[in-house]
């Protein structure tokens, strides 16, 4: 193998793998689409996310119809749901490993220098990840109170994990070519200022959007108290563990600098975005109920160790926010010096997965509660 990438380049290695896939997925498809298009592509990746679209449980293939389980006839054919399987896993990630591959080749060919300052730019961007799935979350509630999607598949579905998180990925990834294209033409001082600009931008029309159909339709409202208690938690809760570790334990973030502020309170917004919702949200009438077997699993240990008449009291998320608060602590002190030193590239890359990981969902889940959607 190391003979043929010194030969060809494991760029063009990674270009003719990526190529002869894709060529290879479309021909079996196209010759078999009984066995490899609707038994698998459909069955396994494709209709999961026609399902989550319209909010469905279940969704039948139904001769291509695509209609809900309950409404199929007895020879409809495979059936999907949202969420993964095992089958979609193992299409998933080999995806994953090869885009981010793709992504090291591309930062390595615009030769980007100032790694930390890319991270901070792209920090608007992982918020719009999170408020642009909560777009489709209104798509959905349009769906159910009208019968139409507001935006029509195949569109809606690229704001549908995890293909929108190739989707804010591209988005990004042209600001970012276009931003270093500015800044090498002497437009800009530096990449990272169209960058966030960018970020900014497109996290500021998707709220927008959210704030408008809040106030012309009756699918979507507005709880601003949410959104203020989660941001206010998080900030609090970071800037007291951040205290912690530079009065006591200095060492720790001397590898991720500042960026360990944002890991921890990325991972921050999530856990008291999902106890606040899992508790609390009855104070909204809102209904509510755990997205994510971690949250699940964390809400029935803490039920089954504790009284009702304690989790009437304190709920039963609030370990949650814990686990989100100590995590982003332990990843900081796995990511020393050494790592930044011996490769900034990938660990950047790393921290950025990191942050988008929290960020995306919480986000989300605090957009989905103030929207009430």
């Amino acid at each position: 193998m190391d003979e043929y990438i010194e030969r060809y380049g494991a760029e063009r290695i990674w270009a003719a793998t990526v190529v002869l896939l894709a060529v290879g997925v479309t021909l079996a498809a196209l010759l078999f689409p009984q066995r490899v298009y609707v038994d698998i592509i459909w069955q396994y990746f494709w209709g999961p996310v026609v399902a989550d679209a319209h909010g469905w449980s279940c969704i039948a293939w139904a001769g291509g119809e695509q209609v809900h389980c309950n409404n199929a006839p007895a020879d409809a054919g495979p059936t999907a749901a949202p969420g993964y399987t095992l089958v979609s896993y193992s299409g998933y990630i080999p995806t994953l490993i090869l885009f981010v591959i793709g992504i090291l080749f591309v930062i390595r060919r615009l030769e980007i220098e100032r790694y930390r300052a890319g991270f901070f730019a792209l920090f608007p961007f992982m918020l719009f990840g999170g408020a642009l799935r909560t777009v489709e979350d209104a798509n959905v509630a349009a769906y159910r109170e009208t019968g139409e999607l507001a935006i029509q598949l195949p569109w809606s579905g690229f704001m549908i994990s995890p293909l929108i998180y190739f989707t804010v990925a591209f988005i990004a990834f042209v600001a970012v070519a276009g931003s270093v294209s500015l800044e090498r033409n002497g437009y800009v001082s530096g990449y990272e200022y169209p960058l966030v600009t960018v970020g900014a931008t497109a996290l500021a029309v998707t709220l927008g959007w959210l704030g408008y159909l809040a106030a012309t339709t009756e699918y979507v409202s507005f709880h601003p108290l949410i959104a203020t208690i989660v941001l206010t938690a998080a900030t609090v809760s970071t800037a007291i563990i951040w205290i912690g570790i530079t009065r006591f334990a200095p060492d720790l973030n001397r590898g991720t600098g500042l960026m360990g502020i944002v890991i921890i309170w990325a991972h921050a917004i999530d856990g008291f975005a999902n106890q606040l919702m899992l508790d609390w949200s009855h104070v909204w009438n809102l209904g509510y109920s755990p997205k994510h077997p971690v949250n699940e699993a964390i809400v029935n240990v803490t039920g089954s160790f504790l009284p009702a008449s304690v989790t009437e009291v304190t709920g039963a998320a609030w370990p949650f926010a814990l686990v989100k608060l100590a995590a982003p602590v332990f990843i900081i002190w796995v990511f020393n010096e050494e790592i930044f030193e011996e490769n900034p590239r990938f660990a950047i890359l790393m921290m950025i997965t990191v942050v988008a990981v929290g960020l995306g969902p919480g986000t989300r889940d605090m957009l989905r509660a103030t929207f009430g959607i």
